[in-house]
């Protein structure tokens, strides 16, 4: 097996794992507000989570641990690396690693660390939003919807208006009746 493949499979086995993993909550965080679910490792003397006592929630241990080739890393594969400027992409392998700015790195660097990062074709976990488009135009987006449906809200009321009509007509002709048309050609 290749060190990708094992890589590969690693990151499976630990989904799987993960999704068999109990959901750690810290000793009656469920009972009082003022206690966070953040884990915390009980430590009472009375402490039936500490003694493991049977209708308890579990505690962490090392056996739900995930894979060794698998720790550390994002669940793209990639080890993380974070990035403050562009002589920081030297130091990056783009066959295992990735980057991720920093939150302080404004979006001037951001561009320029994208475009060296496109260059030496290196991932990137966070990378620049795609442009929005501004007020005005998301309005006039809006307003073009609006009138689209308006559009085809009277294009089925008048579809509608139109096939009773003919119903309406064809009553009459199978009864007998003269139509106005008719009485008017007389």
């Amino acid at each position: 097996m290749s060190q990708e493949s094992t890589r590969e499979h690693a990151l499976k086995q630990r989904v799987r794992m993960k999704s068999k993993k109990p959901a750690f909550r810290r000793q009656e965080s469920w009972r009082y507000m003022r206690v966070s679910r953040v884990w915390r490792k009980p430590d009472g003397c009375d402490s039936k989570m500490r003694r493991k006592v049977k209708g308890w929630p579990v505690s962490a241990r090392i056996g739900y641990r995930g894979p060794k080739l698998a720790r550390n890393l994002h669940p793209s594969g990639y080890e993380e690396v974070i990035v403050r400027n562009a002589d920081d992409l030297s130091k990056v392998d783009p066959k295992t690693q990735a980057i991720r700015f920093a939150h302080t790195v404004g979006m001037k660097k951001r561009g320029e660390i994208s475009v060296r990062a496109e260059e030496r074709r290196i991932h990137i976990l966070n990378p620049l939003p795609k442009e929005k488009p501004t007020g005005e135009e998301e309005k006039a987006e809006e307003v073009e919807e609006v009138l689209a449906e308006d559009v085809a809200k009277e294009a089925e009321e008048t579809e509608k208006e139109v096939k009773t009509e003919a119903e309406g007509k064809n009553i009459e002709k199978e009864s007998g009746e003269k139509t106005s048309e008719e009485e008017s050609k007389d």
